[in-house]
């Protein structure tokens, strides 16, 4: 699997990752270290973890050192929202922010994260008081680098300008999901930033698996997941889906990879993190990897997909 460097640090991601925020609850140890395991025969090396929902730090932490080497692995880390998913909390004061880490770093046992994101932004708490907890981070070790999570271009602009040593931004990017193409993007080019995308198949959407209802066993039928897909599953959606189904079919791949495939070819994109529930689910997105699209594919996904750039 290609690595790609985070924006113009020195930091390197697998194209593809996964996110653990289901781990514990839809996957349980087992699944999740066969997840880990293929990721690591194909190539991949980015795993992403969010603090304080969910169990997937605990699981993750429970694997490493036995399942998979710590070394083998790019760790990816958020701070600053808490809760049921929700209705989260946000905290991204310092103090809020250096105990989230550290309480991180026990689950996960080990003395660092590779990559640590504040994951939202707060009018309340200044700027400046939350990128000194990312300094602080840095500076005793127990993160290599630092990041931003689901910031607008300005914010993002923003936090960069004050604080130079951040390497990387993470939003919700997707065919159904394009906003960061407005803002975050230019942003992140000018400013030497990598974009780690979550939710790259739009929740689950792009997979083609809600075309003709919910089924049983997936996250929109699931009580504490429904309102996280829902936003994706609207009109506008559905003709964005069937484009993807339809050039899928025409080139011989599934729905997913071929989503994977538009979203990998993106301008300051450094890594999709997927959220597989198994193992399965993972060797199907790593197919993405073998997908190369036609300009006119891409051109037709685009303007089907216009209405998603917000």
């Amino acid at each position: 699997m290609e690595r790609r460097a985070v924006g113009s640090s020195g930091l390197e991601v697998s194209a593809l990752g996964v996110g653990t925020l289901h781990w514990g609850a839809d996957t349980d140890v087992h699944e999740a270290g066969e997840i880990l395991e293929v990721l690591l025969e194909d190539g991949g090396t980015t795993v992403d973890t969010t603090a304080g929902i969910g169990a997937g730090e605990e699981v993750l932490g429970g694997l490493l050192g036995t399942t998979v080497p710590r070394e083998q692995l790019v760790v990816v880390a958020k701070a600053g929202v808490e809760g049921e998913l929700a209705s989260p909390r946000v905290d991204v004061s310092r103090g809020g922010l250096m105990s989230s880490l550290d309480r991180t770093l026990r689950r996960l046992g080990t003395d660092h994260v590779d990559l640590w994101l504040v994951q939202a932004w707060d009018p309340a708490v200044p700027l400046t008081e939350t990128l000194s907890a990312l300094e602080w981070a840095q500076r005793t070790g127990r993160a290599r680098y630092t990041g931003v999570s689901n910031y607008s271009g300005w914010q993002t602009a923003r936090a960069a300008t004050l604080a130079p040593d951040l390497v990387a931004t993470s939003v919700e990017w997707s065919l159904v999901a394009r906003s960061p193409e407005r803002e975050v993007q230019p942003a992140a080019a000018a400013l030497g930033l990598g974009v780690l995308a979550w939710s790259p198949l739009g929740r689950g959407v792009l997979t083609g698996k809600y075309r003709s209802g919910t089924p049983a066993d997936s996250r929109a039928a699931a009580a504490h997941l429904s309102s996280f897909v829902a936003p994706h599953l609207g009109a506008a959606a559905r003709r964005v889906v069937e484009a993807v189904v339809t050039a899928a079919d025409g080139l011989g791949c599934s729905p997913q990879a071929l989503a994977l495939a538009w979203l990998l070819d993106k301008d300051v994109l450094s890594c999709a993190l997927t959220g597989p529930r198994t193992a399965a689910q993972l060797r199907g997105a790593l197919g993405a990897l073998d997908v190369v699209l036609p300009d006119e594919i891409v051109a037709v996904l685009d303007e089907v997909s216009d209405e998603m750039l917000g």
